[in-house]
């Protein structure tokens, strides 16, 4: 299998878009989603990167980029990391990590963070696996929500 990770492009929604649905067993507004990616994927401290698997995109990394003063620096936080089903357990996760820390090197920042739902038991281990750290306990509390 030849495996090949490349920036996302605003042309990528669609594949984005169905990866995202089934990461979160849910569906979205179409419309809604467009615009937040395409807002998103233009933010020049964003990283999103495609993970293609023989021509066709199988995963996608989300990462994003803020500045922030308890870090004295750039902090860089994993939003969504998936890689299809079929083809899970082929390296195509490692090397979107790979990838993005490639692209982080040339970056100066002070942490790269990931949070992952208490449910994915699996994504935990293979965060802990390269090289991730248990060091927080994060909180969440619901907002108003747009369709």
């Amino acid at each position: 299998m030849n495996i090949h990770t490349r920036y996302a492009t605003p042309q990528d929604s669609d594949a984005i878009y169905r990866f995202i649905s089934l990461l979160e067993d849910a569906a979205f507004g179409r419309v809604s989603f467009e615009k937040y990616y395409q807002a998103v994927v233009a933010q020049p401290n964003n990283v999103y990167l495609v993970a293609e698997a023989d021509g066709m995109a199988v995963g996608f990394l989300s990462c994003h980029g803020q500045l922030l003063l308890h870090h004295m620096g750039w902090a860089y936080e994993i939003q969504e990391l998936f890689v299809e089903e079929a083809y899970r357990s082929a390296g195509i996760g490692k090397k979107l990590l790979e990838a993005l820390e490639a692209i982080l090197s040339e970056r100066e920042y002070d942490v790269l963070e990931v949070t992952s739902n208490v449910k994915r038991t699996a994504a935990h281990k293979f965060y802990l696996q390269n090289g991730f750290v248990q060091s927080h306990v994060k909180f969440t509390k619901k907002g108003t929500q747009r369709k």
